[in-house]
């Protein structure tokens, strides 16, 4: 089996002649050995796991989608993302091109997920719940402190047809570092309403991102 990979250091860390990148690619080497894998490599120099939004996480999710691979190995899950609702997004994108042309999977060493196989799906399966369990929460949050300021007569912008909710809930996506397609998807699935009923795009997010810091800067 063709895989990716995939290891990642923080500037911090790269700092500190990139402390951790010989030890992860020493665990996936010894990983692929066993299972008999052939792995293409991508590193992330000094990036963070707030978002996946990495040159090289990219390219591996292009070559991964575009079927130069069938699964991304990490050594540590914090490699790959720190955040429940990142790595659910990461999850939920290889679940749905499992459907299409290009299957691929997870693995994750550490914390022993492998989603080519029947017992990792059953896991990522899980893990997926407590995502989507993360973006309702947030969703809560975000309605009630509106409706909390809006009792305070907190004026909350000019009147616009896309509702003040859904904004606010596409900021807190990208706060969280998702990145616009993640955004967008999230938003879907969540089914957060948009200006005209019809399904959100990474254009609209970006439009509505960048319309949203002009008015800041007014």
């Amino acid at each position: 089996m063709r895989v990716i990979g995939y290891t990642r250091v923080s500037t911090d860390e790269q700092g500190r002649s990139g402390l951790g990148l010989a030890a992860q690619r020493r665990a996936i080497e010894d990983h692929a050995l066993a299972k008999g894998w052939d792995v293409q490599w991508y590193t992330d120099e000094g990036a963070s796991a707030k978002s996946l939004d990495r040159p090289a996480m990219q390219c591996a999710l292009a070559a991964l989608n575009a079927g130069e691979a069938e699964a991304i190995v990490s050594a540590k899950l914090d490699r790959l993302s720190r955040s429940v609702v990142d790595f659910g997004t990461l999850l939920d994108e290889s679940r749905r091109k499992t459907r299409k042309k290009h299957p691929w999977g997870i693995v994750v060493l550490d914390f022993d997920l492998d989603t080519t196989t029947a017992t990792g799906r059953m896991l990522a399966g899980i893990l997926m719940q407590f995502a989507q369990f993360e973006r309702e929460l947030t969703s809560e949050r975000t309605v009630a402190a509106l409706a909390a300021a809006r009792e305070r007569g907190v004026q909350l912008g000019r009147p616009r047809t896309l509702p003040q909710a859904s904004e606010a809930r596409l900021h807190a996506l990208r706060a969280e570092g998702l990145t616009l397609v993640a955004t967008a998807e999230a938003l879907n699935a969540e089914g957060v309403p948009t200006a005209h009923g019809g399904r959100w795009h990474a254009s609209t997010v970006a439009r509505i991102a960048n319309r949203s810091k002009g008015e800041a800067a007014a």
